[in-house]
């Protein structure tokens, strides 16, 4: 049986590496969400960040937002080690928690965000996660999510597989690397539809769901707790 990435230390190494040739405006798509977290939270927030390994978007909104405060959870122990270590300045106002939203802190948290991490989820574990993030948040609160997301009737889910090989491979990535990165995608990942998206969104309790991000085959949202 392959490693799974998250848990092979050389991967993780270079994970920061990665998201921006892979995610069409990585860096824009981690402010927006941090300014959309912002527009409702307050300046002392408590801040939960489900798929909180690696660490880069605590980084940005730890070094945005001096008076935030931060629980992350994640899976991968070694991603969490990526994470404390990227954040070690602002570590006092960071804990990280090993495992799933389940093992979260009940919060109340001000606002959360969730990066390219739900699109690892199947459908109906993914509407418990949802949930169980409803449930730790202030009501009113924003949450952000961005994952994978595009149309999967056959041979549009195909189109936009390819697609986003081109864009790694324009990105730098070796044609090879990229297209066992599509092969993986395609094969393991449980993509929804975008309009699957909002609807679990909307079911697990979320309101007033807006898209603010979509490219290539990547889409993002904000919703009200």
């Amino acid at each position: 049986m392959a490693m799974n990435p998250f848990d092979d230390p050389q991967a993780v190494a270079t994970y920061a590496e990665q998201p921006p040739k892979l995610v069409p405006g990585f860096a824009d798509l981690q402010r927006m969400c941090m300014l959309l977290m912002a527009e409702r939270a307050p300046q002392d927030a408590r801040v939960l960040v489900l798929g909180a390994g690696g660490g880069l978007e605590l980084d940005l909104f730890a070094r945005t937002h001096a008076r935030w405060q931060f629980d992350g959870v994640d899976p991968s122990a070694e991603m969490l080690r990526l994470a404390r270590n990227r954040v070690q300045a602002h570590i006092s106002r960071v804990r990280l928690h090993h495992g799933y939203i389940y093992d979260a802190p009940s919060g109340p948290f001000d606002t959360a965000c969730s990066l390219l991490t739900l699109h690892f989820i199947a459908r109906e574990e993914r509407l418990r996660t949802l949930m169980e993030v409803r449930h730790r948040m202030r009501a009113g609160a924003p949450f952000v999510a961005a994952h994978f997301s595009f149309p999967q009737e056959a041979s549009k889910r195909e189109r936009w597989l390819s697609r986003n090989k081109a864009f790694a491979i324009a990105s730098g990535i070796a044609p090879d690397n990229a297209e066992r990165a599509r092969a993986g995608i395609g094969s393991q990942l449980p993509i929804l539809s975008p309009e699957e998206d909002e609807s679990l969104l909307r079911d697990s309790g979320f309101t007033d769901v807006e898209l603010f991000y979509a490219a290539f085959g990547f889409r993002g949202w904000v919703a009200s707790a």
